[in-house]
């Protein structure tokens, strides 16, 4: 036999309140502030690779399988040479470092570039 529903205006209502969504997702932590930017500063010096330490950042890329490929041989060969664990963010973080480098460093002529220029 079904349960019988009260409707709320009957006052007999069985659904238990729930908090609504501010409390529910409520800041748990202090906000933090954004760094101040100054108009007219230096050009930072080019990215250094960052290796295991907290991000406050993520960036989501796809690629295909092939490139996961290439990208999960070439750090399981790092780790066996290097005889240390070398996470794929940790391997991409240091490409991008290099690459970054590069494009500072040659401008138009760095392999980043002429590679996005030839696609």
């Amino acid at each position: 036999m079904p349960r019988r529903v009260t409707s709320p205006s009957s006052g007999g209502s069985r659904r238990p309140a729930m908090p609504g969504a501010d409390e529910l997702f409520r800041a748990t932590a202090p906000a933090r502030q954004a760094p101040e930017v100054e108009p007219e500063a230096e050009p930072e010096a080019p990215v250094a690779a960052s290796g295991r330490v907290k991000h406050d950042e993520k960036m989501t890329v796809y690629v295909t399988a092939a490139e996961l490929l290439a990208v999960e041989q070439a750090r399981l060969g790092l780790r066996a040479e290097l005889g240390r664990s070398v996470d794929r963010g940790r391997f991409v973080r240091a490409a991008l470092a290099v690459a970054l480098a590069d494009l500072d460093a040659r401008g138009t002529q760095s392999d980043v570039a002429r590679r996005l220029s030839e696609s």
